[in-house]
């Protein structure tokens, strides 16, 4: 089967990287499907012929020159509404030569799936403009729907070790939707728009299954960190999942979460630049000469170029207000500064998009009709869409771009007019609310909703002297260089594959049938056997409350199973308190260790205290503690006989996490001087005398009898003295993903209950 990489630089990345990820990219990796709304080409009818146009906007755009390596596939609706067969079959057929495949859309799913849904829910709330969000079951529906139609198509297209790369907003329930019926699906998803603050996104009501959804991926993409911040504590505050650093821990899988600020096709648009800049006068475009007279008519005149897509979010009143203020504080650039505003139409059909265009076209007459005179128009105003060479004209023609939206996920309108100047003349002003502003520092950047600021960004951007424009621009022109679309692209999917690579990895050491059928032999040969079991999130789920976690039928009837074996002891092993174990399984014939090895009751015995107690630390400690309660709601103190726990499990998970910090560093001195020491497990907090473990509470019953047949499993590092100080052919099973000295793993605890069922045959 033939090895399909997605471009030249990716190849050279496998052939310089180490041989095994070279060979694990090799063997996973056969073509890229890349997913969107829209194909990066679209479709139009007439007079019965079926024609290709380039789609816009800036995935479009941006990935486009990615897709035309012609080594991957894009599925995505190609903006056509047809209810003819003959007429989708001649569109599937045209777009094979582009590499896409197309999902067909009713007008109604397109009114509600992305007009509504889209673009009239998630967009704002997304953008910080919630007034505007709407909330409605019908778009709600349409989403769902449109999602699964997105599913079926790839579903027809997935070869074993293919790639999926799914992007923005309007697919954000597809990653689970593949995952759940292709679970070894490697799936990536991007985020081109802003992940709003958590305060923000916990309104939309149907926010659960829109993370459940993104969460489906296997590797999260985002522009920015804040991006990134925003969704993990989204998912942390929300879902409750564990989240370290930039993995997400779910029940049976991890989900890393990443960010990559996308690139340009750098190359294309520097080139373009030049050429036209280089152009001989008489072979010049029209526009371009008519930009060439326009500036030679007065001496010293300077264009500013605005240019965006028709939306609220991008800021265009607020600039029209700043150029106002600029021209009422500084009249001698009257008759020189003009201002060059191209919007392009989006969403003709939505009344909210046809009052901001007229609010627009009201305020562009009134500057002109301040100012203006016969031969200066202070705002030359077109409301359409550009050619790409006139819009390279324009970047190359214009001494200062203003791009000052409210909130925009990138702004790659920002990079394409940086990587256009050839003469590094241009001055960018940039708002700090792109994405975009986080990788070119060396712009001017503004506060948008600030039009004193804007203003004065404006002057002194038409006053920078060309040596410090020259030197800005070279820096970020070589920052664009270096990470374009292409390392972009090429940057997600070897992460993606990095990924991949770490959960097969994974799977090599986790129990599958085969394994089972060993352990069961053995078990059944073995003359004495002995199960070493954890409970909190080993045979029972994680609860907020502690003591929901209370043993149902089922984890009972589990171990008297296993009890019930012949020459079979069941220990559990729990740093619950004696006192708790006691009330759940005392009256049952196991031994239980509780405390991390404290307490020990062998069956049908007292309990024995294995260290001799010494309260004295845990006064001051105790001190200390009930200042974190008070401090952190939510919070409380757990005394056990040899330690004290702070359990922060119901508190707010940013501020406990952040409190851990500080009670960790509060308490380091006092430890070391008192022969104590720190546990830190899931959302808990435990100071406990040294020497007291798992393992060795363990160990001792070993002494006491001679077995061939051990199992232990547990769940967390409080579990890895276990597995360590247990007999070298112990069967040591690790719950979850993290690194363990566990020889296998499982992926939750739902499988433990399934594995000891099958070592025993009980199911």
């Amino acid at each position: 089967m033939a090895i399909h990489i997605a471009n030249s630089k990716l190849r050279s990345f496998v052939n310089n990287t180490n041989p095994k990820l070279k060979i694990y990219i090799e063997r996973r990796m056969k073509k890229i499907i890349i997913v969107s709304n829209r194909l990066p080409v679209s479709i139009t009818h007439s007079n019965n012929e079926i024609t290709v146009v380039p789609s816009s906007g800036g995935l479009a755009t941006g990935l486009k020159s990615y897709h035309s390596q012609k080594d991957s596939i894009w599925v995505g609706w190609p903006g056509i509404i047809t209810d003819e067969e003959t007429v989708k079959q001649k569109v599937i057929k045209k777009l094979e030569t582009e590499h896409c495949v197309p999902v067909f859309l009713t007008e109604q799913l397109v009114e509600q799936y992305y007009d509504g849904y889209s673009n009239t829910t998630i967009w704002p709330l997304f953008h910080y403009f919630t007034e505007y969000a709407k909330f409605n079951d019908l778009f709600w529906s349409s989403y769902v729907k449109v999602n699964q139609m997105f599913a079926d198509i790839i579903v027809q297209k997935i070869e074993p070790n293919d790639t999926i790369w799914i992007h923005d907003y309007q697919l954000l329930l597809l990653p689970k939707i593949l995952k759940e019926k292709y679970p070894d699906l490697q799936i990536g998803f991007f985020l081109h728009i802003p992940f709003p603050s958590y305060e923000v996104f916990r309104i939309l009501p149907q926010r659960d299954e829109i993370l459940e959804g993104i969460l489906g991926a296997d590797l999260i993409g985002f522009h920015t960190y804040d991006y990134a911040r925003h969704f993990k504590s989204s998912v942390q505050r929300l879902k409750g999942y564990d989240v370290e650093f930039n993995k997400i821990q779910i029940e049976n899988k991890s989900v890393f979460v990443d960010v990559f600020p996308m690139g340009i096709d750098y190359k294309l648009f520097n080139s373009k630049a030049y050429e036209i800049v280089t152009k001989p006068i008489q072979e010049r475009s029209p526009e371009q000469k008519e930009l060439d007279r326009y500036l030679l008519e007065v001496e010293g005149r300077k264009l500013i170029l605005s240019i965006d897509r028709l939306d609220y979010t991008k800021g265009i009143l607020h600039r029209l207000q700043a150029f106002e203020l600029f021209l009422d504080k500084h009249p001698e650039y009257h008759q020189k500064a003009t201002l060059v505003m191209v919007i392009v139409p989006s969403r003709v059909d939505v009344e909210q998009y046809q009052y901001l265009r007229n609010d627009i076209e009201m305020k562009v007459g009134g500057i002109n009709g301040k100012y203006g005179t016969m031969q200066w128009r202070p705002v030359i105003y077109f409301y359409r869409s550009v050619s790409f060479n006139h819009l390279i004209e324009l970047y190359t023609s214009s001494d200062v771009a203003l791009l000052t939206p409210l909130r925009d996920g990138m702004n790659l309108v920002a990079k394409e007019y940086i990587s256009t100047q050839i003469n590094k003349k241009g001055v960018l002003i940039l708002s700090e609310m792109a994405g975009a502003s986080k990788e070119l520092g060396e712009a001017i950047c503004v506060n948008p909703f600030n039009i004193q600021d804007v203003s004065n960004a404006i002057y002194n951007a038409l006053n920078f002297t060309e040596s410090n424009t020259k030197e800005l621009n070279e820096a970020m022109q070589l920052r664009l260089k270096r990470y374009d679309v292409f390392a972009w692209a090429n940057d997600f999917i070897t992460n993606l594959l990095k990924i991949k690579q770490k959960q097969q990895e994974f799977q090599t050491r986790k129990i599958n049938s085969n394994l089972l059928d060993s352990i069961h032999i053995a078990f059944t040969n073995a003359t004495n056997k002995i199960f070493f079991l954890d409970y909190d999130g080993t045979l029972q789920r994680f609860f907020n409350n502690p003591l929901d976690a209370k043993p149902d039928t089922e984890i009972y009837e589990l171990l008297d199973s296993i009890k019930s074996q012949k020459n079979t002891e069941v220990v559990i092993v729990s740093g619950r308190d004696k006192n708790t174990m006691n009330e759940w399984f005392g009256k049952k014939s196991y031994t239980l260790i509780a405390e991390h090895g404290a307490w020990l009751k062998e069956t049908n015995g007292n309990w024995i205290n294995k260290n001799e107690e010494n309260p004295e630390w845990k006064k001051h400690i105790k001190v200390l503690l009930d200042s974190y309660v008070d401090r952190t709601p939510g919070s409380f103190i757990e005394d056990k006989t040899h330690s004290l726990v702070w359990h922060y499990r119901k508190s707010d998970i940013e501020m406990g996490i952040l409190r851990a910090l500080e009670l960790k560093e509060d308490i380091s001195s006092f430890i070391v001087n008192h022969n104590l020491e720190v546990l830190e497990g899931k959302k808990v907090i435990e100071i406990k005398t040294i020497g007291i473990n798992k393992g060795a509470a363990a160990v001792s019953l070993l002494f006491q009898k001679e077995y061939d047949f051990i199992v232990a499993i547990g769940d967390d590092w409080t579990d890895e003295n276990l597995f360590k100080l247990l007999p070298a052919d112990t069967i040591t099973i690790k719950v979850g993903q993290e690194k363990s000295m566990a020889r296998y793993f499982v992926d939750s605890y739902k499988d433990v209950h399934t594995v000891l069922h099958k070592i025993i045959r009980k199911i």
